[in-house]
């Protein structure tokens, strides 16, 4: 199975994933992947939905600069060793892994870790979501 991948230009500052998450909320657009590069040459936040359509619509409708790309879905075992080999399978073909994300699992929590600047900070602030 293929899906959309929306890749979205942002700047490196505090709100801006926020922002993005908000735009598809407003929506009800329901994130199902999302990761984010932070690099100075290009900022970025990959995100997979579960409506493209709206999606593209809600993120044209915000004035966000983005790109969209086809991405593969593959169903993997949850075991070490699963991820190894399926990429070193892609290695081998001469395939070339541009970006890659684990997808939720469709269940009604889903874990989801951040890297953040200010890590003592943030534990405070949610730590009605951590276990």
């Amino acid at each position: 199975m293929t899906l959309k991948q929306f890749e979205v230009y942002v700047q490196n500052r505090p709100g801006e994933v926020a922002r993005i998450a908000e735009v598809l909320a407003k929506n009800a657009v329901n994130i199902r992947g999302i990761s984010i590069d932070m690099a100075p040459s290009r900022p970025i936040i990959r995100v997979i939905t579960d409506d493209e359509n709206s999606a593209r619509s809600a993120l044209k409708s915000a004035g966000l600069e983005f790109a969209e790309r086809e991405v593969l879905v593959v169903s993997l075992s949850d075991r070490p060793g699963e991820l190894a080999k399926v990429t070193k399978k892609l290695a081998r073909a001469g395939i070339n892994i541009e970006s890659l994300f684990i997808l939720g699992s469709r269940t009604q929590t889903e874990e989801v870790a951040f890297g953040v600047d200010k890590l003592e900070k943030a534990q405070e602030l949610l730590s009605k979501y951590t276990s």
